[in-house]
């Protein structure tokens, strides 16, 4: 294997959490002032590793000029020496491939297919193999992660044609287990503590925590329990299995977040758990519409709709029809969306707090009207006078309602609403509402928050007459490179 000479960056400095962020986003000026700070190079060392001229790294560095030519991001990728992955590229040619002893450490993860059997004894080894990956992912290897693309189109979908089948019979295991009613109340109790953490600050630091407990989970259903306490033991796997999911995906890495889907929706199916497997499917399409695909995402939500349609209550109904709306914004029918939305707010209507699952009491009013204004300010990006308003109406509704408690979402609803003022042209609250997107973000870990931070940047760019979006510019990137 030919020897790669190391390039200007350190690999401490690639393996930065917010580098990669900032890399994934072609947000180059906060990645190269950030390769000013960590790695010690100067803008004229960076503008000659990339064929940049001094003032135009400058400009990018102020906002005053951006990236978005392709030959010049392949120039900052061979230049710096950053792998391709990282910047959305294909693999560069100066980049070594893995040597054996490497794939031996980290193996390929791989997604079920529909060839691997729905049984339960199957969902246990799955769950057993992917969370011990996990807790030895070193540093190197989890910035790899990020670039892990999930899967699509028919191979997945194809995949889990299996939840609509009943599940196999557990073949009896050799050890017997002894969990009792206490151990499993404990495990439900930890279960939901940790769903609550990540409704609230995201992935972050807890996510080992979550992947440690899924595995010691996945360890007792190795050995023969009670037939009640083996059901419970497999929709707790389910419920922490999406709790993983939604971690790695608020951290980015989308392949993880996928294995994470596929291996609750199979521990749900194991438990007879119908209800928590569509609200599974649900998180799946969620992910397949932050991917660019609609009609993947529209296919999961009927797939869910489809094979717990005589078990849904109105609170799961009410958000599987919000997804459902997602996808026709996608698509750009606004007439099905609305349609969608409105079926939302009958079935959200008839919700009684103590007829439903825990997990989907998040899901009132608030978070309806914080979604529905996310997906008109989706199509106000190509249709601003028709859309922006109404968005920027029902962000706000979900803004007094929910409060900072809720602080993901919280941060969501002002970065919206500081987009909605930027699409209406409204730049004095624009630059308000940023200044407040950007307090309440610097309270939450979680990865999409910033991510969603830093596409507000681009509004801020070119407007330099402005001192309030000036500063608000300045507060997005003295964040992101924080």
């Amino acid at each position: 294997m030919d020897v790669i000479s190391p390039g200007p960056l350190a690999l401490e400095v690639l393996e930065r959490e917010e580098v990669g962020r900032a890399l994934a986003e072609h947000d180059f000026a906060t990645a190269f002032a950030l390769f000013k700070k960590w790695g010690g190079l100067s803008q004229n060392k960076i503008a000659s590793a990339c064929q940049l001229t001094p003032g135009k790294v400058s400009n990018i560095i102020s906002g005053q000029q951006q990236v978005t030519a392709f030959t010049v991001i392949c120039r900052i990728s061979d230049g710096l020496c950053i792998p391709g992955p990282m910047l959305g590229l294909a693999r560069r040619p100066w980049e070594a491939k893995p040597d054996e002893q490497q794939q031996a450490v980290e193996p390929e993860r791989r997604t079920p297919t529909g060839e691997t059997p729905w049984n339960p004894d199957r969902t246990v080894e799955l769950a057993a193999d992917v969370t011990r990956s996990d807790l030895v992912m070193d540093r190197r290897a989890a910035t790899r992660a990020l670039a892990g693309a999930a899967v699509t189109g028919s191979g997945l979908l194809n995949s889990l044609e299996g939840w609509m089948q009943p599940a196999a019979a557990v073949v009896p295991r050799l050890r017997r287990g002894r969990l009792g009613e206490n151990d499993i109340e404990q495990l439900e109790r930890t279960t939901r503590h940790f769903r609550s953490w990540d409704h609230q600050y995201g992935g972050g630091l807890r996510s080992k925590a979550v992947v440690g407990q899924l595995n010691e989970v996945a360890s007792n259903l190795e050995e023969q329990q009670r037939p009640d306490v083996e059901r419970r033991l497999y929709r707790v796997m389910a419920q922490l299995s999406g709790t993983a999911a939604t971690m790695a995906w608020d951290l980015g890495q989308q392949r993880q977040a996928q294995q994470y889907y596929v291996l609750a929706l199979r521990s749900a199916h194991a438990g007879g758990d119908t209800v928590f497997g569509a609200n599974v499917l649900a998180g799946m399409a969620r992910q397949m519409l932050y991917r660019d695909r609609p009609q993947d995402a529209l296919d999961l939500v009927r797939l869910a709709q489809d094979g717990a349609r005589h078990e849904l209550g109105p609170r799961v109904r009410a958000m599987l029809h919000t997804r459902e709306a997602w996808c026709y914004a996608a698509q750009g029918r606004p007439g099905a969306f609305h349609r969608a939305t409105g079926q939302a707010v009958d079935a959200l209507a008839d919700a009684d707090d103590g007829e439903e699952p825990y997990w989907i009491h998040y899901f009132d009013r608030a978070e309806l009207a914080g979604v529905t204004g996310g997906r008109l300010l989706d199509m106000a990006r190509t249709d601003p006078r028709a859309h922006a308003e109404t968005a920027a109406a029902e962000i706000r509704q979900a803004l007094a309602a929910r409060g900072v408690e809720a602080s993901r979402s919280h941060a969501l609803d002002w970065i919206g609403l500081a987009e909605c003022s930027f699409l209406a042209g409204d730049v004095s609250d624009a630059a308000d509402y940023t200044y407040r997107a950007v307090e309440a973000a610097s309270l939450t870990r979680s990865g999409r928050v910033r991510r969603k931070l830093g596409s507000l940047y681009p509004y801020t760019v070119g407007r330099s007459s402005s001192p309030s979006v000036r500063g608000a510019r300045d507060s997005i990137r003295d964040l992101l490179a924080s």
